[in-house]
Order: C-alpha cells, then sequence, then structure tokens
C-alpha cells in the first residue's frame, strides 16, 4: 500500500525501522474509507512523529500507550493524525488505554449489569442512563466526596440547573432516571437515605399540535439546495425523502443501497418503532434524484449505506447528522424556518396526505405509528375540515304572544 500512496518516495518510508507500522496504517487507511490524499497526510504525519520519538522500532505488537501518543503527536499540527492513528490502534486492539481513576466505576458497572439484565432495557436506553447519572455524580458531588455525601439539595440543585438548558419533555426523562439510579444505590445499601423522591415537570402527550410547514415553502427549502457538490446532492436526496415520503431520521440513516430495488421501483424502509418493514413505491422524481446522487453526490467505497458521511473516513451517518443538516440548510436557504426541524418535514408530508383525503389509518401506517391516537393529532391542524363538521349553533324563536305575556 506505501507503493500505491507514494510511488515515487515509497522506499524511504519501507525502509524505515517502523516500515511494517506503516504498511499496516496505510492499508487500514485505504480500508477504513480514507481518500488517498489524506492517508498519504497521516501516514507521513506517523512517520515524522515516529522518526521525532527515535530511530529505535517500535514494539507494537505488545500495544501502544496512550502516554506514548500524547508525547508523540504534541504537535498541534498532527492533532488529526493522531485520531487516525488511535482509530487504527483501537481496530486493531492495540492500544493500551489507562484509565483515569473513577471511584464510582464499580458501582456504575453494577448499576449497568441491573439495567441490562434486571429491566432489560436496550444499549442506546442503558447508555443514556449511564451518562445521566455520570453526569449527576460529577456536577452534584464535590471532588473527591464519597456516595453517601450526596443530598436531596445537591439533587433538587442538578435537576434545576438541568431544567435551564433542556425542555420539559426532556426532563421528564432525566428525573426518571435519576430515580432509578438513586432508588438502586438505596437498596443496594449505597446511601442511607431516600432521594428517588423527586418532582418531575408536567407535560401532557399532545399539548401542542405538530408543526407541519406549508408544501410551498418545503419546495422553496428543496430547491434552495445547491446540488453543485457531492454534499449538495446527499442533502437534498435526504430532505427529499423525508418530505415526500415522511421517513424519520432514524430511518434514513439505515437505508441500504439494498433497500431500493430498481425493477420493482420500491424502497424497503426499516420502521423502528414499529419493528417492520414498509414498502414505499419510488416516483419516477425520486428515481431520478437517487440515480444522480449515485453517481455524483455518494463517494466511492464497500460501504453497505445509502447515505454516508462527507468527511473521511467514509462511514454512515447518525439521526443527528440529519438535523444538523436540517439546520444548515435551512439556514441557508433565508426562508422564514426558525424554530422548525427536520421533523417538520414528515409533519408537512402526513398534512400532505390528510388534505388530499387519505384515510387516517393508512396515513399513520405509512408514519410507522403504534397507535391511533399518535395520528389523530394531525387532525388538530386541518382547520377546514373542522369547521365543515361544527354543528350549527341553535336559535330561540320567541312567539309575539310569548313576547307580550
Amino acid at each position: 500500500m506505501l507503493e500505491h500512496l507514494f510511488r515515487k518516495v515509497h522506499a524511504c518510508y519501507s525502509a524505515s525501522p517502523n516500515g511494517a507500522l506503516l504498511e499496516n496504517f496505510a492499508t487500514w487507511l485505504i480500508s477504513a474509507g480514507y481518500a488517498r490524499h489524506t492517508a498519504c497526510r497521516h501516514v507521513r504525519g506517523l512517520k515524522e512523529a515516529l522518526d521525532r520519538m527515535g530511530s529505535a522500532p517500535l514494539d507494537w505488537g505488545a500495544g501502544i500507550s496512550g502516554r506514548f501518543l500524547s508525547q508523540a503527536f504534541s504537535s498541534a499540527s498532527l492533532q488529526g493524525t493522531r485520531c487516525a492513528v488511535e482509530r487504527f490502534l483501537t481496530a486493531r486492539r492495540l492500544l493500551v488505554r489507562e484509565p483515569a481513576p473513577d471511584p464510582f466505576s464499580l458501582l456504575l458497572e453494577r448499576y449497568r449489569r441491573h439495567l441490562s439484565e434486571v429491566r432489560g432495557l436496550t444499549s442506546a436506553t442503558l447508555e443514556q442512563h449511564i451518562a445521566t447519572v455520570k453526569s449527576l455524580l460529577a456536577h452534584a458531588l464535590p471532588a473527591d466526596a464519597p456516595l453517601q455525601a450526596l443530598s436531596a439539595a445537591a439533587v433538587e440543585r442538578f435537576v434545576t440547573t438541568e431544567a435551564q438548558r433542556i425542555k420539559r419533555q426532556t426532563l421528564q426523562h432525566v428525573v426518571a432516571r435519576l430515580r432509578a439510579f438513586l432508588r438502586f444505590c438505596f437498596d443496594q445499601g449505597e446511601i442511607q437515605q431516600r432521594l428517588d423522591v423527586i418532582d418531575a415537570p408536567r407535560a401532557y402527550r399532545g399539548e401542542l399540535p405538530p408543526r407541519a410547514l406549508a408544501w410551498p415553502l418545503v419546495q422553496r427549502l428543496l430547491r434552495s439546495i445547491d446540488r453543485s457538490s457531492r454534499l449538495g446532492w446527499r442533502d437534498y436526496a435526504i430532505l427529499h425523502l423525508m418530505a415526500h415520503y415522511g421517513l424519520r431520521p432514524s430511518e434514513i440513516v439505515t437505508l441500504m443501497l439494498a433497500s431500493i430495488d430498481w425493477e420493482s421501483r420500491t424502497l424497503r424502509v426499516k420502521q423502528c418503532k414499529t419493528r417492520s418493514d414498509l414498502i414505499l413505491p419510488l416516483a419516477d422524481q425520486t428515481l431520478r434524484i437517487l440515480r444522480h446522487y449515485l453517481r455524483r453526490g455518494r463517494p466511492g467505497g464497500t460501504r453497505p449505506e445509502l447515505f454516508l458521511r462527507a468527511s473521511t473516513p467514509v462511514g454512515p451517518l447518525t439521526h443527528y447528522t440529519i438535523g444538523d443538516l436540517y439546520q444548515k440548510r435551512a439556514h441557508q436557504s433565508g426562508l422564514p424556518l426558525q424554530g422548525t426541524s427536520s421533523y417538520c418535514l414528515r409533519h408537512s408530508f402526513a398534512m400532505r396526505l390528510l388534505d388530499r383525503g387519505v384515510g387516517v389509518k393508512v396515513i399513520g401506517d405509512l408514519m410507522g405509528h403504534r397507535t391511533l391516537e399518535s395520528t389523530c393529532v394531525y387532525l388538530r391542524l386541518q382547520t377546514g375540515a373542522l369547521r365543515e363538521v361544527a354543528l350549527s349553533l341553535p336559535t330561540a324563536t320567541i312567539s309575539i304572544e310569548e313576547d307580550a305575556a
């Protein structure tokens, strides 16, 4: 691989004391999806760092510590290479991490097993619980203080601080995680007083109707995306699927190349909430957009995902990325889209179907709703239909005789 990357000067890399390491690193960079010029830069940076540390060959088979990487890549210009080297060593299981002393590591490990084995939480939900607990321990306890020092006042101050930066609906989840952890600590004898009695904010289902964009505004947003670059074609294809098919961000990131059946002109979507597959027919316009994206917007490689990161290493997107790219395109469009999110495109899709007379049950199936109640919230936005079903106000008639009496 070194000969492929450095056609004229590959000998100086192969003949160096750490030539084998550089060869393995170069091979991994290309297989991980790094562009050729980026791979060259990282290999060059690794050689520079190793040469600075000394001419003796590095015993990388026994593992490399994080402290060594900090010393070798102390230069600010090599921080990108250091991240790439850490990924390489982690993938090869050669990075020896020196964990920082954590007085609560054993407690968190026990709580993690409790959440997994007793409560049966998924890995994603489990990590959310652990992240909330770590935040509590870091902000509610003084430095080096034991868990017994945790008080109700400290927990309340933490909840108050969280309430200033997140919404009420999100704060409900945070309070639920705190209650579960503090109840576990009391049951296990880690704390001597009950601290899990925490007031949660009130939030009511359907207190605010879904925010849907007018369809002409959605079309203007899509037309405003510059498709002269790969990134523009990718973002345009993603937002088009969300607006025209009502896909969630979590469903966008799970789409694969094999999800498109070009012969039957369908798209297979894995709906995360109903845990079922939905087969959607693709319109001619959508097929043209997907073909253009695959030819002009999608980087090459063997990754099976339909939508990939624009930066190296090439890899799948996350649902957070979908929200970020929507905000970016909405800001660039100059349209009145302040305070909106990518979910507004999904809501617009539902309202468009409702305006065309599609039944609520069909809309719910297309959107992957588990209950009809979730779909009926869109009826609150169809004010025209609500006016038609309103009952006329009865009027009282008073006869002349009654009035004279």
